[in-house]
């Protein structure tokens, strides 16, 4: 597999062979944990561009000469770990350019290795192997390059004079790594006048005895930094020696590390023998007390996690030498005043038993003082200006330690400097708009873990116009207002995790145009609205919205497809899981099909629209219909037969108000007042005042009545009544099965034209009907006829 820096890796893939596919451009190639005992010169294809190679636990045995021929470019070679029982005398041969050889854990026991032509050699570590002797060999005085030799966790317990003879030749860069070594004995002199970057004796001697004697024999050696102590956590009694590290007298040492695991029985003045040094750092052991010391020209002072219970104010004070002091990991209860410390500039506090009621008054000795650390204590106190002493202030850290009394004053307004400021899990309830008057400079503000009063932070950062780093992370936050944010146009990183918001709105303001990263992961967001995610700030290079209670359905579309398309600015967007379906679900957002909901849409608005047109048709229909219907109901309600009800009316005349004359002076005169008499409804003189037209039709007329007479002439085919009360006739005549209908032709009609009115033609088709004229013989038969049929049926 090949990146973009040309990395090739087969690394664990239990092979026996180098794959000769592998691509001639690589320059690094980790080819660990793989199967190659026997090494040659065939083994290894033409890699003419590759710079390191990684051999490491390949089982390696076997080592022949010219074994690197194809690949003689190389800088970097990594054999750790291989049972190498037998390196060819030319193996190295053509490696002129190596520069990093790493022979860790491969079963050596000499240095006198045949590397003559290895003159760029800049590293050579072989720890973890089986050598007695630190000397090289006499033509590595030539290896200008050479600056580290790694021989840790070896056998050496003896070094002569003679063993660092190459050394001395070699010059002043190199650093020398001695630690776990059984060292017993170091003949005086051996590193008289040898110039060392970095020595490391860490567990580098047998036993106290041998570390006291071992470190008066170094005298005469010239080292940057010197590395001496234990690694292990094996706290042992030192009893009645005050001086056994009086050895680093005669040492000419400017950086001073010491890992301390022991504890001692009497005071031992520790720093006796540093105070030429510019670096000390002791780490571990159980020191009770720190005597005065008179540093000359020290620079930085670490004391950590050394069980020290006073922080050493009053013994450093007047070192006006001293500019990083770092006290950490102790038990010390109170702080001291820094007296007289003109260049400190660096105080880490962190970690200790510190309750103070006022931690800013002990600076006043300190006018360089920027950065000031007191996280990880109990509690700190502030009260009055934090200012005395502090003016030059730019990083100030209270990060999980209790602060009293920030809250609800200004106390920040002579931190003019102030850059940083961390109150993260601080207890701190802010009540006052105006905490963070005076730090116009400020640009981190780390405020987690605390919660504001009422609308505080509404008002809260107004004056913050410089700030680039707000963490308001776990402060109970609901919502966060426009006017929270206002005047932070600088702003780059806004950090919101884990509260109660249910909306960033916000977002959307041209305000937050420089905003790069955004968390609000943790959060109560369901969805976030289409226009907010059209007006993201365009540097927006990390959003972290996992772990909300996203909605994943097919109303927020537009937001899925969004986190779907926008997962390289996303952070964890496989951690955005839909809470739809349940709150333990572990469905992702990004797994939504929203081309469902794209055919559940239209298919929605098929069904909406034929639901529409269904309604509408349906309403005209019963628009159009509302009286058969109306008739209808009657006769589900209950309909009687003619011989089930009393009929007020012999026959029920169907007529168009323009025939009206024939209706009132022929039909009414020939029937009302014949022998024996019709009685003849008439809807324009005997339906009941109050009632609507149609329930007149129908209950006095069609039901009231025994017959049904129409008058068909051309008005009647144009009247839209005469239509609805035949159909409601039809009606009643599907219902009895029976003639009871009575059709005179008043006059010609066309036969198109009836069949405009439903059921007429048909009706005509298939039963008889009276013709009227005008002829004084057929008028009498026309009469004769009429009669009997509307008396002929009753009887």
């Amino acid at each position: 597999m090949i990146t973009e820096n040309q990395h090739y890796s087969c690394m664990g893939r239990n092979l026996s062979y180098i794959p000769p596919s592998i691509p001639s451009s690589i320059q690094t190639l980790d080819f660990s944990f793989n199967v190659l005992k026997l090494l040659q010169k065939t083994v290894f294809p033409v890699l003419s561009f590759l710079r390191v190679l990684d051999l490491s636990r390949c089982q390696i045995e076997h080592i022949e000469n010219d074994t690197f021929y194809n690949v003689k470019n190389l800088t970097t070679l990594i054999l750790t770990g291989n049972p190498i029982t037998y390196f060819g005398p030319g193996c190295l041969n053509f490696l002129h350019n190596l520069q990093r050889l790493v022979l860790v854990d491969v079963g050596l026991s000499s240095l006198q290795l045949q590397m003559n032509n290895l003159t760029k050699l800049q590293e050579l570590r072989v720890g973890t192997n089986n050598i007695q002797s630190m000397s090289l060999p006499p033509f590595m005085s030539t290896f200008k390059d050479f600056s580290l030799l790694d021989l840790h966790a070896n056998n050496i317990s003896i070094i002569k004079t003679d063993h660092t003879a190459v050394l001395r030749e070699i010059g002043r860069n190199m650093t020398l790594i001695l630690s776990l070594n059984p060292l017993l004995y170091i003949e005086q002199g051996a590193f008289k006048d040898i110039y060392l970057r970095e020595l490391d004796i860490r567990s580098a001697f047998v036993s106290s005895a041998a570390q006291k004697a071992g470190l008066k024999s170094l005298y005469g050696l010239n080292v940057k930094r010197l590395m001496f102590g234990k690694y292990r956590c094996d706290y042992k009694i030192i009893s009645s020696d005050a001086h056994y590290l009086d050895g680093l007298c005669f040492i000419n040492v400017h950086e001073v590390y010491y890992y301390m695991k022991e504890r001692h029985d009497v005071p031992v003045n520790i720093f006796r023998c540093m105070i030429n040094a510019t670096i000390v750092a002791v780490k571990g052991g159980i020191i009770r007390e720190i005597a005065n010391v008179p540093f000359h020209e020290i620079k930085e002072l670490y004391l950590i996690s050394s069980q020290l219970d006073t922080v050493p104010g009053k013994q450093l004070s007047h070192l006006h030498t001293l500019e990083k002091l770092v006290f950490t990991d102790n038990v010390a209860t109170q702080i001291p005043d820094f007296i007289d410390m003109p260049k400190l500039q660096y105080v880490d506090l962190s970690s200790n038993q510190i309750t103070s009621t006022s931690c800013c008054s002990f600076f006043s000795g300190t006018p360089e003082l920027r950065y000031l650390n007191l996280s990880l204590n109990p509690q700190i106190g502030l009260c009055g200006f934090i200012g005395i002493g502090l003016d030059s202030l730019e990083i100030l850290d209270f990060h999980h330690t209790r602060v009293v009394g920030m809250g609800y004053l200004s106390l920040f307004s002579n931190l003019k400097y102030l850059r940083y400021l961390d109150v993260s899990y601080s207890s701190i309830t802010f009540v006052n708009i105006y905490c963070s008057y005076g730090l116009s400079n400020l640009k981190i503000l780390k405020m987690a873990g605390n919660n504001f009063q009422g609308d505080v932070a509404r008002y809260l950062f107004n004056n913050l116009t410089f700030l680039e780093h707000l963490d308001m992370s776990y402060c109970l936050v609901v919502e966060l207002y426009p006017s929270s944010i206002k005047n932070l146009q600088r702003l780059r990183l806004l950090n919101l995790r884990g509260n109660n918001l249910m909306t960033i709105d916000f977002l959307a303001l041209p305000i937050l145009k420089q905003l790069t990263s955004l968390y609000v992961d943790k959060n109560s967001i369901t969805s976030v609205p289409l226009y907010v995610l059209q007006n993201l700030p365009a540097n927006l290079s990390e959003f972290d919205l996992s772990s909300n209670p996203i909605d994943c359905s097919c109303s927020q579309t537009d937001f899925i497809s969004w986190i779907i398309q926008n997962q390289n600015i996303l952070k964890q967007p496989d951690n955005i899981f839909c809470k739809t379906f349940s709150p333990s679900s572990d469905f992702r957002a990004t797994d939504f099909d929203t081309d469902s909901c794209v055919h559940k849409k239209r298919l929605t608005i098929v069904l909406s629209v034929c639901f529409v047109t269904v309604v509408v048709l349906s309403s005209l229909l019963v628009y159009r219909f509302q009286f058969h219907l109306q008739y209808c109901c009657i006769l589900l309600r209950g309909y009687r037969t003619p011989a089930q009800q009393e009929c007020s009316y012999d026959a029920f005349v169907i007529f168009s108000s323009y025939d009206g004359v024939w209706v009132m002076n022929e039909l009414m005169e020939n029937l009302e007042n014949g022998v024996p008499p019709i009685q003849l409804c008439l809807h324009m003189r005997d339906f009941q005042a109050g009632k609507s037209i149609a329930s007149n039709i129908i209950d006095e007329g069609i039901m009231g009545s025994r017959k049904i007479i129409v008058v068909v002439s051309q008005h009647f085919i144009d009247s839209a009544w005469c239509r609805f009360e035949f159909e409601l006739a039809l009606s009643r005549f599907m219902m009895e099965r029976s003639a009871n209908i009575i059709i005179i032709i008043l006059e010609d009609v066309e036969e198109r034209k009836t069949k405009k009115v439903f059921g007429l033609h048909k009706h005509l088709k298939k039963n008889t009907y009276l013709k009227w004229s005008r002829d004084p013989l057929r008028k009498m038969r026309f009469w004769i006829r009429l009669r009997k049929a509307i008396i002929a049926t009753n009887q």
